[in-house]
């Protein structure tokens, strides 16, 4: 890893990991809040079977639900926005980090300095992981703050909270090491952003399709947001199996990139 290339790319992308930080904070800030003002009338509701049972499986998203504070967390933490949010580095940071250079031409004046292509693929890595890691923490940062404001912070385990962060954190690695893999293949952007992009809305569709329509269940497994389950993560603790998986898939493309971006050759930019 190359620490001077770390900090350029760290510098030159903190005013957006701020900007991503506070908006994650807030949307983590809104679901105790959310359940607070509407989740325990609603559990009430349910409980006494006024809302058909059939009816309740359209109040469950992912692995998130408006019934506990946890599954209100749950909800906010595969929901769309914080997808999007996150995804700016997950997706878009890594998808860009090598063929965005290589189209703008400037990827030869790094590899023209002692850094090796694995030396800079490992250092993107690292800073990939950093930003996720961040920005996946901001959300569960927001959580506490709004489950602490709105007197709910009793009904959630947080002791759990940072065995969360990691199952987090893993899952949004893998697609950012999708995508850094997607980078390091391609001499533009379009290319490796669609695989990457293309990787993130397909697996997530079949999981949130498969948590709305019993029919599509069979689905799941093979989506990588099915090995993040935040509701269960909270009340239980680790899901050694959805971790493990997760570590075999960055594995994965962390040792294609390792082979393939040393071997492929560098065309001149047109």
């Amino acid at each position: 890893m190359n620490t001077a290339l770390l900090g350029h790319t760290w510098r030159s992308q903190r005013l957006k990991l701020v900007v991503v930080g506070s908006g994650l904070v807030l949307w983590g800030f809104l679901m105790p809040v959310i359940y607070a003002t509407f989740g325990v009338d609603f559990r009430r509701l349910t409980d006494s079977g006024v809302i058909p049972e059939q009816f309740t499986q359209f109040t469950e998203f992912g692995g998130g639900d408006l019934f506990s504070v946890a599954g209100a967390i749950g909800l906010g933490f595969v929901h769309p926005i914080a997808l999007l949010l996150i995804g700016v580095f997950a997706v878009g940071f890594a998808a860009a980090a090598v063929a965005g250079e290589r189209q703008r031409g400037t990827l030869e004046v790094i590899l023209a300095r002692p850094v090796s292509r694995r030396t800079l693929y490992l250092t993107l890595f690292v800073a990939t992981l950093i930003f996720v890691a961040t920005a996946v923490g901001a959300v569960l940062v927001g959580a506490v703050v709004g489950a602490t404001a709105f007197n709910v912070i009793d009904e959630l385990p947080t002791g759990n909270l940072p065995v969360l962060w990691l199952n987090g954190t893993l899952l949004f690695m893998a697609l950012g090491a999708i995508g850094l893999a997607a980078s390091v293949s391609f001499d533009r952007l379009t290319p490796a952003l669609g695989i990457t992009l293309g990787v993130t809305i397909v697996s997530y569709f079949l999981e949130i399709l498969g948590s709305l329509w019993p029919d599509a269940e069979p689905l799941q497994p093979y989506s990588l947001f099915h090995y993040l389950q935040p509701r269960e993560v909270l009340n239980e603790g680790m899901q050694t199996f959805d971790v493990g998986l997760l570590l075999v898939v960055i594995a994965a493309a962390v040792i294609y990139a390792l082979l393939a971006f040393p071997r492929r050759d560098i065309a001149a930019p047109s």
